[in-house]
């Protein structure tokens, strides 16, 4: 049972990098311990773990049942990001263990990375970049862009808070807007795909901002990269485990797709040699949400959701999996 607002020593565990807003954002009550991947957590004491009644995990390190089951006291587990396929949610939902996340608070940077990333690998200005800085536009001028915003239509891979804040961007650029989910998103009016394979017939761009997960591994696969075509651009600020990664590399060499922007991979921080050699993608370290002001923002709620619960009250943001219970 959470406390009751009294000043009751709490023992927290932070787990993943260290993030000064978290690490200095709680009270003198809250007993704080600091751990950033899986190997430093395995020199934490037996009789500590026993004592752990809240976790922060502060990035994409891995939360899983066994990870879990070491702290039997635990109430809840606040993760950084809207994502939250690291954690066990389902054995978190089985031991009455609370998660929250950190959306909304995010919404809108994502989807500005998201529509530069776009227009980057449309209009090739990284690789414009690159020839400018190495003297060649002294003797010729960059050549055209093979492609444009002009003459696309956007198919959405998710349709929720981002995916509709990305549409606005697209709309107020005058692209035409479709997406694909498991069931149509309430209050949307943009047509809906049941059928991913047909939606990425209908299009040339794919942008994903579904969560990750077993349900959505690999969703972007060869079938639907072909469906795309060879005018195709995907763009991924989802999660790398959403596409093939080989069947992504394979339709970049081969032209079945003409280009990608990618923020996210399959292993991170690890990225294929033979996406850094391409010059029709472009790439980006996961910064989807990397502004200094959104960030604080994350770690702020990451830290509000524990002090909240252990207040007494109910969190601010758990996700569906996980209902509060006793609030």
């Amino acid at each position: 049972m959470a406390a009751d607002g009294s000043q009751e020593k709490v023992d927290v565990l932070i787990y993943g990098p260290s993030k000064p807003v978290i690490d200095n954002g709680f009270p003198a009550n809250f007993v704080l311990h600091k751990f950033e991947n899986q190997r430093d957590l395995s020199r934490l004491a037996p009789e500590i773990a026993g004592r752990i009644r809240g976790v922060a995990v502060t990035g994409l390190v891995q939360a899983d049942a066994a990870m879990l089951a070491r702290f039997p006291k635990t109430e809840m587990v606040s993760t950084f990001g809207v994502g939250y396929d690291h954690i066990d949610f389902r054995y978190a939902a089985g031991h009455n263990i609370i998660v929250t996340n950190t959306p909304d608070v995010l919404t809108e940077e994502v989807a500005d990375t998201a529509l530069g990333l776009l227009i980057a690998t449309v209009r090739e200005f990284i690789k414009a970049d690159r020839y400018l800085r190495a003297g060649h536009w002294t003797t010729k001028s960059f050549p055209l862009s093979p492609g444009s915003l002009r003459d696309r239509k956007v198919g959405m891979v998710g349709m929720g808070r981002i995916g509709q804040a990305i549409a606005r961007r697209l709309d107020a650029s005058l692209v035409p807007v479709v997406y694909h989910s498991r069931n149509p998103a309430k209050g949307v009016t943009y047509k809906h795909y049941p059928n991913l394979i047909e939606m990425a017939k209908e299009v040339d761009t794919l942008i994903a901002i579904t969560p990750g997960g077993p349900s959505t591994a690999k969703m972007i696969n060869a079938e639907v990269l072909k469906a795309l075509g060879p005018r195709g651009v995907f763009i991924n600020v989802a999660r790398g485990s959403v596409a093939d990664e080989e069947a992504l590399i394979a339709a970049l060499k081969d032209g079945t797709i003409m280009a990608a922007g990618l923020d996210v991979f399959a292993n991170e921080p690890e990225v294929p040699d033979a996406l850094k050699a391409m010059q029709n993608v472009v790439l980006l370290p996961h910064i989807a949400s990397a502004s200094v002001t959104t960030r604080n923002a994350m770690d702020q709620l990451v830290v509000d959701n524990l002090k909240l619960w252990f207040a007494g009250k109910a969190p601010l943001t758990p996700i569906a999996e996980t209902p509060v219970k006793g609030r």
